[in-house]
């Protein structure tokens, strides 16, 4: 507990990390392109100066707060020097802003608009970069790189990955992955969180905004959207409501005016997950493994697993993710339900980068054709809005369309960390009270710690449960398996930080706001009259007259070894 003295006026501190933090809890807006504050202090671009009493200039990001410190945060010093950032970091930064895909949303633009700065005196003298479409999930323009080093930063220290790094030095400083790589050809498991804190265009998420269109317009197509819970409760953000506030009905009615035939609810396919996930659990329970069995609903987890441990593959459920479950089952359903001659189009709108190379892959097509033909994430599903001239804000709430648009409360708390553990437990238990839903909340599976633990009674037997979020504490949660330190039966992998709320393509937000995003979803769970997924009525009839005999094909996959 201290004080500093901020542009002349006393600001109490208590456990802020450093004197930037300090500075905003002041509520003084402070520039910065290579601070994020859930990572490492990096310091490089020293937009984030400030001048103390003795007239010294240092980056208040690196700066520790102490009793008595006094500090400016704008003089004419400060000013001048930030101007000359700028400018520097654009004459080395291809400047096609217009149409850039962060155009809008880059912080160096907007910085440079705040600055004042219009003019560049400085000659790019740099080789032009190509261009890395290689992934599916996402696009590297190393031409638009500032070398703030966030992408090298979440790559290692959330993710676990270090993809991406510094190759060479002084001028010829690069941000690539090793050897000059393409992603394709990395061990990128497609996340996207680069993307997510990349202040530039350098690294943004893989579009598909003009292929739905052409689908829309398509007289010869009848385009089915199906959203995924996170996207509820994130979408908002970007029209000015609140932080988690719930906007499916309005998401409904935007997507009817964009022109799709039919908006589905992507929850009856986390239903239909948890139904087939709870049964393969409750099976290896009876006939002793293989455990622990790990959940298979996020695309990038499964990615690393085929990657790096190919040895745990059989661990894995066999249960595809809701959104590659239900595709298929979408597309059976209109089949019958509207014979026409018109051909099916599958778009998901999703959190998740990931779930772009998941919907391309070859185990989620039928006879040589996608199931889900386009991922659309929440981003750009809010440029599509914004295209369309929608005013998101004036729309009426609409349910998504029956049958397909009933889910449980326990297929919405699917976007976020722990919800599908909570979720396969509901099904699991053998009480099912109402009074047992409350305490299921308690059994520790909910919350925002790196990993969570809960026991719970099955059949007599005490089943032990995990759940982590980020890949990095899932690495660390192997390895500690595998050294026999410990064991769980069931384990709820989530790539993300926070799970699907915190996905690459959701609106940027750090863990308040995912967790704002995550208590919106169980504000929808409480709301919902259903809340165990062998309840919902629409699981009995897909079974009996959608899916048929077809369960383990149209549901279940298998990953071949590399």
């Amino acid at each position: 507990m201290g004080t500093m003295i901020i542009d002349g006026r006393k600001v109490e501190f208590t456990d802020e990390k450093n004197v930037l933090s300090v500075i905003q809890k002041a509520g003084i807006y402070m520039p910065t392109l290579c601070y994020y504050s859930e990572l490492s202090t990096y310091g490089a671009c020293r937009m984030c100066v400030v001048e103390d009493s003795r007239g010294r200039i240092d980056a208040s990001c690196s700066m520790t707060p102490y009793d008595g410190l006094e500090i400016k945060t704008n003089t004419a010093r400060l000013l001048k020097h930030r101007k000359m950032i700028i400018e520097l970091l654009l004459s080395a930064h291809d400047c096609n802003c217009t149409i850039c895909g962060k155009s809008g949303s880059c912080l160096l633009q907007d910085l440079a608009y705040r600055f004042g700065v219009r003019n560049v005196r400085f000659k790019d003298t740099r080789e032009p970069q190509p261009e890395d479409n290689s992934s599916y999930a996402i696009v590297r323009n190393p031409n638009k790189c500032i070398l703030c080093g966030d992408c090298v930063r979440v790559c290692d220290e959330i993710t676990g990955m270090s993809i991406l790094d510094f190759v060479n030095r002084s001028s010829n400083l690069r941000v690539e992955p090793a050897f000059g790589a393409k992603l394709s050809e990395t061990k990128c498991v497609g996340c996207g969180q680069c993307s997510a804190v990349c202040p530039t265009g350098a690294i943004r998420i893989k579009r598909n905004i003009a292929d739905v269109w052409d689908a829309i317009f398509d007289p010869k197509k009848r385009v089915i959207a199906q959203i995924a819970p996170a996207v509820r409760v994130a979408v908002g953000e970007a029209f000015g409501l609140e932080n988690g506030e719930n906007s499916i009905g309005k998401v409904v009615s935007a997507l009817k005016r964009i022109g799709f035939d039919h908006v589905v609810d992507t929850t009856l396919g986390a239903d239909l997950t948890v139904i087939e996930e709870s049964a393969e659990f409750i099976d290896r329970l009876k006939n002793g493994g293989k455990f622990p069995m790990f959940t298979s609903c996020c695309p990038a987890w499964v990615k690393y697993v085929e990657n790096s441990r190919p040895e745990l593959l059989d661990n894995i459920s066999s249960c595809k993710s809701p959104m590659s479950m239900f595709s298929p089952v979408i597309k059976e359903y209109y089949k019958e339900a509207e014979p026409d001659e018109r051909e099916t189009i599958v778009v998901a709108v999703m959190p998740c980068t990931a779930k772009k190379a998941e919907a391309a892959r070859d185990e989620f097509k039928t006879d040589g054709k996608p199931d889900t033909n386009y991922v659309l994430t929440t981003t750009e599903l809010i440029q599509m809005i914004q295209e369309a001239g929608i005013d998101f804000n004036q729309m009426e709430d609409f349910a998504p369309c029956m049958p397909l648009g009933l889910g449980s409360g326990a297929g919405v708390i699917f976007g976020t960390t722990g919800g599908v553990a909570e979720a396969v437990i509901r099904c699991c238990v053998d009480e099912k009270r109402y009074e047992t839903l409350g305490e299921i909340e308690l059994c520790g599976v909910r919350g925002f710690e790196n990993v969570k633990e809960a026991t719970i009674s099955y059949e007599g037997s005490e089943i032990k449960i995990a759940v982590v979020h980020g890949l990095k504490d899932a690495q660390r949660l192997i390895k500690q398996m595998m050294n026999g330190e410990r064991f769980y039966h069931l384990v709820e992998v989530m790539t993300c930080k926070g799970g699907c709320v915190g996905g690459a393509g959701q609106p940027v937000g750090q863990t308040a706001q995912k967790k704002t995003r995550a208590n919106g979803l169980y504000k929808a769970d409480n709301m919902t009259g259903i809340k165990r997924s062998e309840e919902n009525p629409m699981i009995q009839y897909l079974y009996k007259n959608v899916i048929r005999d077809r369960a383990h094909e149209m549901l279940h996959v298998h990953y071949p070894r590399k």
